[in-house]
């Protein structure tokens, strides 16, 4: 009887292992996905005094600056080893600096919530990438979770009687950007697991911007003396630093590193919805019925996506941190 009770006292604190190990996950890539909802607005806010190339590397030097002394404070920087260099170049490259040029200059050409709707098609994507690549696996529920999200986000986005008007070069950088953001998922797998999360998006950060001063110089410095910056801008920029380069940026490294590039992706799927809330809440956008309704979809389909992987394995995540 005892041992009885002992084992169901064992398998009990398993389960609230697991549970809260879940619950973590899924609240980690949820305020990822807000915070990179935010992106499309702080980012046409602060480029009303910021260059592109400008804002992205101030963003990033920010960025970098913070998780230097994040890293240091607690005790967990590492440097970089001569074997990693190669992955760590790779990932900087597809993002930042692919992704955020492709988005960046997109956001000129497209409003918020159109550009959200073309980076939610990442999911599409990502599997098939990662099933070549990774050898991840796709389900059925997969594919059909991610089908009716993208029908409820294609509602989000569409107004009747204007339908789905954007410049084409616009659109087309911004799928730019979705490419580098699966090359980059797919990257991140490759990254050894001796580097704590906070110090793979430092690396990641520092080596970006390698590739954005000299893009700076190029294409920004000579507008420095017309620098004009507003209150909103600067805001902006700290908010697009902070909690987009930064904290998002940490969160969903770490969900990649413990369910995969696919599960972690079709999260994207949010962030339409999200920006469409949050044009109504801070810009005063009207949010149509069928626009709810499309949000009240595209939820629905995560939901779908995810149907029998909320109980992740334990051993997955196991000793992976930030």
């Amino acid at each position: 009887m005892k041992r009885e009770t002992q084992t169901r006292n064992v398998k009990h604190e398993t389960q609230n292992r697991i549970y809260m190990q879940n619950l973590k996950i899924y609240t980690a890539i949820v305020l990822a996905m807000i915070f990179w909802s935010g992106s499309f607005i702080w980012t046409r806010v602060a480029m009303i005094s910021f260059q592109p190339v400008t804002l992205i590397t101030l963003r990033l030097v920010i960025a970098s600056l913070l998780l230097y002394v994040v890293s240091k404070s607690i005790g967990k920087f590492q440097r970089l080893r001569r074997v990693d260099v190669k992955w760590f170049v790779l990932l900087a490259f597809f993002e930042p600096f692919i992704y955020y040029m492709g988005e960046t200059y997109g956001l000129t050409m497209v409003e918020s919530t159109p550009a959200s709707v073309i980076v939610s098609t990442i999911p599409l994507f990502a599997p098939v990438l990662a099933y070549f690549l990774l050898k991840e696996k796709i389900s059925y529920t997969n594919i059909l979770g991610i089908l009716i999200s993208l029908c409820g986000v294609f509602l989000v986005v569409y107004k009747p009687g204007a339908g789905f008007n954007a410049n084409p070069m616009g659109v087309g950088l911004l799928f730019v950007a979705v490419f580098s953001a699966i090359c980059y998922s797919a990257t991140l797998r490759k990254i050894s697991t001796h580097y704590s999360i906070l110090n793979v998006i430092f690396y990641q950060s520092i080596i970006g911007l390698m590739f954005f001063i000299p893009t700076f110089f190029i294409t920004d410095f000579s507008t420095i003396d017309t620098l004009k910056v507003t209150k909103d801008a600067f805001v902006a920029l700290l908010m697009l630093s902070v909690f987009c380069s930064v904290i998002a940026f940490v969160f969903f490294a770490w969900v990649v590193r413990s369910v995969g590039v696919a599960r972690t992706n079709v999260f994207v799927n949010l962030i339409p919805v999200f920006t469409a809330l949050l044009s109504w809440w801070f810009m005063d956008s009207i949010i149509e019925l069928i626009q709810w309704t499309g949000i009240i979809i595209a939820v629905f389909g995560l939901f779908i996506s995810q149907l029998g992987k909320f109980k992740f394995r334990f051993k997955m995540i196991k000793g992976t941190e930030y």
